[in-house]
């Protein structure tokens, strides 16, 4: 796959920051800034893959977490990584777009048209490998791709010179209310880390899963960026197992004393 120098420039934007170095004119004003809990507006109307306007809380109003990108159709590289790497992970991980949560991929590109989005969704649905019903491409409508991007702090710009829009690598967990909870970075997504952010923009309906048990064990660093394990946890849910087998086995001693002692009794009568 060509990647573009805009691409490139957008890779080493961290590294430059690092370095504390002025970041290239064609990334000025590009980043995210997270969020977290800020609600998005969900009467926000799009474009569908079906070329009809929809509103952004037609997503929502199932209850179910959502997964948020922003990108653009035609992109010859980044894009297209992010995308690859979203994939990748929903293959691995449990649940089914549609059923267990939403994803809604939207392009920051006003001039693509739904028929573009439908080609994309095909493309990525078969890449998928199973049904995904759950899983919407849209196009922008009355310049409210912008208006959502501010709101969860993903800032973007179009570069006259390469004709490209550079923005940052990265897909973002939304709650069943619209709210950010999470931000995934890069191309590459752990499997277990779209597993927990999911999980985690879940909680606040309820209920409890598999996947709640593993936010007990692991939290989110924002130094890397990623879930890690919680030894304080961890450690305390060693020592309630360990307490519950041991009481396991002491239950089960006793019942055989008791048996024990009251054969002996049969026995002297």
């Amino acid at each position: 796959m060509r990647v573009s120098r805009l691409t490139i420039l957008v890779l080493l934007a961290a590294a430059s920051a690092v370095c504390q170095s002025k970041l290239p004119d064609e990334l000025e004003g590009v980043g995210i800034e997270e969020k977290i809990g800020q609600p998005a507006d969900l009467s926000l109307e799009f474009i569908a893959e079906d070329g009809y306007p929809v509103r952004l809380a037609e997503f929502f109003r199932k209850g179910r977490p959502v997964i948020l990108n922003l990108v653009y159709y035609s992109c010859p590289s980044l894009c297209n990584l992010i995308l690859n790497g979203q994939t990748d992970a929903l293959r691995e991980i449990p649940g089914t777009p549609g059923k267990d949560f939403e994803v809604v991929t939207i392009s920051i590109d006003p001039s693509e048209t739904f028929d573009l989005a439908r080609r994309k969704r095909a493309a990525y649905l078969e890449s998928y490998g199973r049904p995904a019903p759950g899983w919407h491409f849209l196009v922008d409508y009355r310049g409210n791709v912008k208006k959502l991007a501010e709101q969860v702090g993903f800032h973007y710009r179009y570069d006259e010179r390469t004709r490209q829009y550079a923005h940052a690598a990265a897909i973002m967990i939304l709650t069943p209310e619209g709210k950010p909870a999470r931000y995934l970075y890069g191309v590459r997504f752990k499997p277990r880390d779209v597993r927990l952010a999911l999980a985690e923009a879940a909680q606040s309906r309820g209920g409890f899963s598999v996947d709640r048990l593993l936010l007990f064990c692991f939290h989110y660093d924002p130094q890397a960026r990623s879930y890690v394990l919680f030894a304080t946890n961890f450690m305390r849910a060693g020592a309630l197992l360990s307490t519950l087998v041991l009481a396991v086995v002491l239950v089960r001693l006793w019942r055989r004393d008791a048996q024990l002692l009251r054969s002996g009794e049969k026995a002297v009568r």
